[in-house]
């Protein structure tokens, strides 16, 4: 069994990455997914989100309005440290009843955490194996306005909102070098795997 952390700054080319390791068997598990369903209409989290910020951070169906609650947080570190304290522990939680229950399925798996936040959210050293998903930020501003339709200034504000390229490459134990073309991040995602293959 191996359990791996895919993580990845914004616009890093971390989401082809792990569509590439499911291609070859991997089980990825979505920590974002998990974030959303895990505040659902009904959920004691999101309860515990209305009654920190207010019933307005809600759509008119019940869900959470994520641009609102977005607002509220962002450049606020107290508040983003408010709602992480709140939305971690049961992501957590629900994680790690998935990575037993793909073992239970398949010792041999190997599974990948796509977990986006890994350096700001960082619980245990449990993984077997840290791969970061990196490209020049001047590439990934590009990435955000080509195919994202981001503004330049918005770019550069969700860049700047998330931790520096070099806490997250001090995590890895893996890089996959995105900055070239498609072809290559396979190259490297092939040698990631015969690597996992040899475990």
């Amino acid at each position: 069994m191996t359990l791996l952390a895919l993580t990845g700054g914004i616009a890093s080319g971390k989401s082809t990455i792990s569509r590439m390791l499911a291609e070859r068997g991997a089980v990825v598990i979505d920590a974002d997914a998990i974030v959303r369903e895990v505040q659902a209409p009904g959920s004691p989290v999101l309860d515990a989100i209305v009654a920190e910020f207010g019933g307005d951070v809600l759509r008119p169906d019940g869900s959470l309005d994520r641009p609102a609650l977005g607002a509220r947080v962002f450049g606020h570190p107290e508040r983003l440290a408010a709602l992480n304290a709140l939305v971690h522990p049961a992501v957590r939680e629900e994680s790690q009843r998935r990575f037993r229950a793909a073992f239970a399925a398949d010792p041999r798996a190997v599974v990948v955490y796509d977990v986006p936040l890994l350096a700001e959210a960082r619980g245990g050293d449990e993984w077997d194996l840290v791969v970061v998903a990196h490209a020049p930020v001047e590439q990934r501003v590009r990435r955000l306005i080509d195919q994202r339709g981001s503004s330049e200034s918005e770019a550069r504000a969700r860049i700047a909102a998330q931790v520096g390229d070099d806490e997250r490459l001090a995590l890895a134990d893996v890089v996959i070098d995105t900055s070239g073309d498609m072809e290559e991040t396979r190259r490297q995602v092939d040698e990631l795997w015969e690597r996992l293959s040899r475990r």
